[in-house]
C-alpha cells in the first residue's frame, strides 16, 4: 500500500507527475508507487479498460 501523502500522483489537470497531495483528489490518479508508474497512469487506465471491455465482450458472447 502506498501512503497517500508521500505517493505519486499524475495530475489531469496540469498533465504531470507530483509528489504527494498537491492538487485537488477529483484531479488525481494514484497513489503509484514511483513517479515512473504515475508517468503511465493514462496508459495503464487504458489497458485496464481495455481488459474490462474484452471480460464484457466474453462474458456477453456466452449467451
Amino acid at each position: 500500500m502506498v501512503d497517500a501523502e508521500q505517493g505519486w500522483y499524475f495530475c489531469l489537470r496540469h498533465h504531470k507527475v507530483e509528489r504527494g497531495l498537491e492538487c485537488r483528489a477529483v484531479d488525481r490518479m494514484g497513489p503509484y508507487p514511483d513517479a515512473a508508474t504515475a508517468e503511465r497512469a493514462l496508459a495503464i487506465a487504458r489497458e485496464r479498460t481495455e481488459r474490462a471491455d474484452a471480460a464484457d465482450r466474453d462474458w456477453s458472447d456466452q449467451d
